[in-house]
């Protein structure tokens, strides 16, 4: 695993039993109805996501990821030690021609029934079996030459079998020991969904309705996508987000252009189109491009394009603080924190939401 050499200043207790266990609509309730924390340098105003264009500005631009997400997650039975919860994520281009045509994926082993832990203690040529496919993990990922053994969580790993076929009868969403049980993959998707490829839900987009997004054009507030396919992203403390694919396309980086160009704020709705905005940077302009992307936004490497974030909460240590801190700045971003815990917001992907607009 990659470790930051920045750490998040943001410190806040652990959610523990402020985490939202389920998604709203499984207790009756619109999908839109969470809570909104708007946080701006003159103060903290609490609101519900329906009220989001209240808070922003003709001549905004909204910003969305048209991920969808994928079955990613499975019961496995590691060789030796028993059963384990199977976490799927980016297939892999081939390392070296022996593996040409191989089906390599980048694998998480957890604790099972629940995946509430991850395994740490695997070693390569570990195999697991899972629904007549059998999977050996292979080296670390994303560095081979990271060291192998106790304290790795990420795999490059091979499938000898149709890993695709498992998931797609087999595989449910990836899930935490968090939520009180299962939920469809239908949960898992937002509104802008249209091109599938994420293992974990892009979370930001889900309280998104086509109500609120006409709204919100109605208002003049523009909504443009881009796609970045989320990997497994369960970072421990002070863990780098792995790499992901992404793409900004033409028409995408015109409007961010000519926004900014007019004086417009461009907020990103989530980590994963910051990641994807800023990967996508070149001589202070948006470009379309799209590929691997290994950039991490963090105060020491700022975003350029990004000038607001809606955004869920995040644990203590992620790596997600730092690229918060980034775009909100370290100070808007612990009143911000502080007031969400003195308040009782929930966290997680069917949790509540902030926009930050430092």
């Amino acid at each position: 695993m990659r470790i930051l050499d920045e750490h998040p200043t943001t410190h806040f207790p652990a959610p523990g039993v402020a985490t939202a266990p389920a998604p709203p609509e499984s207790r009756g309730l619109p999908r839109d109805d969470v809570r909104l924390l708007v946080a701006r340098p003159e103060g903290i105003t609490h609101a519900r996501f329906p009220d989001l264009p209240d808070h922003l500005r003709a001549g905004d631009l909204l910003v969305v990821n048209d991920s969808a997400t994928v079955p990613g997650q499975l019961d496995a039975e590691l060789a030796g030690r028993g059963p384990v919860v199977l976490h799927v994520a980016s297939r892999l281009a081939a390392p070296a021609p022996a593996l040409d045509g191989a089906d390599l994926r980048v694998v998480e082993l957890r604790t099972a029934p629940d995946a509430h832990r991850s395994v740490l203690d695997a070693a390569p040529g570990d195999v697991l079996t899972t629904h007549g496919v059998t999977v050996t993990l292979l080296a670390p990922y994303p560095e081979a030459s990271s060291p192998t053994g106790r304290g790795n969580r990420l795999w490059r790993a091979v499938a000898d079998g149709s890993l695709d076929r498992v998931l797609a009868r087999r595989g449910r969403p990836i899930s935490y020991g968090y939520l009180d049980r299962h939920h469809p993959l239908s949960a898992y998707q937002t509104v802008f969904a249209t091109r599938p490829g994420s293992a974990e839900m892009p979370s930001a987009g889900r309280p998104f309705t086509p109500e609120l997004v006409t709204r919100l054009v109605s208002r003049g507030v523009a909504v443009a996508p881009v796609t970045l396919h989320t990997g497994v992203s369960s970072q421990e403390a002070g863990e780098a987000p792995q790499p992901e694919r992404f793409e900004v396309g033409a028409a995408t980086a015109r409007l961010v252009n000519a926004v900014r160009a007019g004086g417009g704020r461009v907020v990103a709705v989530g980590t994963t189109v910051t990641r994807a905005l800023e990967s996508a940077v070149a001589d202070g302009r948006l470009v379309a491009s799209g590929g691997w992307t290994e950039r991490v936004v963090t105060p020491a490497d700022p975003p350029r394009v990004v000038d607001g974030l809606v955004t869920g909460w995040h644990d203590p240590g992620a790596s997600h603080l730092l690229l918060v801190e980034a775009v909100a700045g370290p100070g808007l971003t612990q009143t911000a924190y502080d007031a969400a815990v003195a308040h009782g917001y929930r966290w997680h992907e069917f949790g509540d939401s902030a926009l930050l607009l430092p």
